[in-house]
């Protein structure tokens, strides 16, 4: 494969301090979501909400992946990539305090979306800005930011119960807002970034979101992507009180979802590597399924024996995460309709795993106990194998979609973020 130059007028130093920002970005994306589930209890009773009130706290960041994100491309346009996660960035911070510090459950939920705005744009825009900056290092920097997203959430995961109980009462405010520092600090390379090179001056080509709903492929990598989705964020939002709920500490608990992020680390890098042979993705599907299916059996039956494999193993099925995203690559043909499928299935995909957390929530509410929570993450895991080897079948959404891309013409478009040449979609 030809290496694709850095664009022009690019320096070094110039280079090096988008890859820091792009890294301490990637580790902001999951900090504000991970922290959550470890103190769950002491924030149900601080702000005196119910089980389902709780669940809606841990579906909000889903939610709001799913609608922020369809506005990466469209701010994109107007302001610099790096500019728009930067002020991304501010609103999390601000929404990371104005969590820790809200009085209520409403305003609880108010900073809940200022937090996510930096993971959602985040989410949308980073591959562009690693596809321009760095196009014969994509595979390097998109792993690089992958892990410090995997860091990020293990060390939220780890820290955020020990923090809240050597703080004492009400610590979980601390716990939770001490996040904001990490925020504020990768909104400093962002502003020295050097504005980037022009396009090339080629023509654009428009890809209309909407005629991907024609699209059968398209539909099943978002419901892949949501049943992933929704299985990651029930582990991470709901696992830990589970573990309490069983009789264990709370910074047992945390640890444990902490060693769960810290499997997904090295399955960052390597899954995608195994994803782009042909051959190996229904076999590594299998794999994942089965370590999903041990895992929650073994969180099931014994949950406070051998937890470390349990969660370990759940580890291992999240997986499929970096197998989704290498697909996403795979199942289109070129970077425009890559890019249009790619939000079109994040959106989708978000809006359908955001049920997961609350119905968890609710059921937990109703029943008293966590098994509505089994059953939902059995399904999802029969939901993913089916959805799973589908789209593990070789095709593209271009030929589901005749004259899916072609020649701009004159109709209201939006530029893609980061896109060399410019990438333009419809907005309708």
């Amino acid at each position: 494969m030809t290496t694709a130059p850095a664009p022009a007028g690019s320096t070094r130093r110039g280079l090096a301090l988008v890859a820091v920002a792009v890294v301490l970005t990637g580790f902001n994306l999951r900090t504000a979501v991970n922290s959550i589930g470890p103190v769950l209890q002491e924030i149900e009773q601080g702000l005196g909400i119910s089980s389902g009130a709780a669940g809606l706290i841990t579906t909000m960041p889903l939610l709001c992946f799913a609608a922020i994100g369809f506005a990466g491309p469209p701010l994109a346009a107007r302001f610099r990539d790096g500019h728009v996660l930067a002020a991304a960035l501010v609103v999390m911070a601000l929404g990371v305090l104005g969590r820790a510090a809200a009085p209520s459950f409403w305003l609880f939920l108010l900073g809940t979306v200022g937090t996510m705005v930096g993971g959602a744009l985040g989410n949308v825009l980073l591959p562009g800005i690693v596809k321009h900056w760095f196009p014969g290092r994509t595979g390097l920097l998109v792993g690089a930011y992958s892990t410090a997203m995997a860091i990020g959430g293990a060390v939220a995961s780890v820290s955020t119960a020990p923090v809240a109980a050597a703080v004492g009462a009400d610590g979980w405010r601390w716990a939770l807002g001490v996040w904001a520092v990490f925020a504020v600090l990768a909104v400093l390379p962002w502003l020295a970034v050097p504005k980037r090179a022009g396009g090339s001056g080629g023509p654009a080509r428009a890809v209309r979101l909407r005629a991907l709903v024609r699209s059968s492929l398209a539909w099943q990598l978002a419901v892949f992507f949501g049943l992933q989705a929704m299985q990651a964020y029930v582990i991470v939002g709901w696992t830990a009180q589970y573990l309490r709920d069983e009789g264990m500490s709370a910074a047992a608990a945390g640890a444990l979802v902490g060693v769960n992020a810290l499997i997904v680390i090295p399955l960052n890098a390597l899954v995608p590597v195994g994803t782009v042979r042909q051959a190996w993705q229904r076999p590594m599907l299998v794999a994942f399924m089965a370590c999903y299916l041990a895992g929650w059996t073994g969180l099931l039956l014994a949950p406070l024996t051998l937890t470390w494999l349990w969660m370990s193993l759940l580890g291992c099925g999240m997986g499929t995460f970096a197998m989704v995203l290498a697909l996403l690559g795979m199942r289109a043909r070129t970077p425009e309709t890559v890019n249009a499928l790619s939000t079109v299935v994040q959106g989708w995909g978000y809006a359908l795993s955001a049920a997961g957390p609350v119905l968890v929530g609710l059921l937990r509410g109703w029943t008293g106990g966590y098994t509505g929570m089994f059953v939902l993450v059995y399904a999802g895991v029969a939901g993913l194998f089916v959805t799973g080897w589908l789209v593990c079948a070789p095709r593209q959404v271009d030929d589901e979609v005749p004259g899916l891309t072609g020649p701009a013409d004159g109709s209201p478009v939006v530029e893609a973020a980061g896109a060399e040449p410019p990438v333009v979609v419809d907005r309708g």
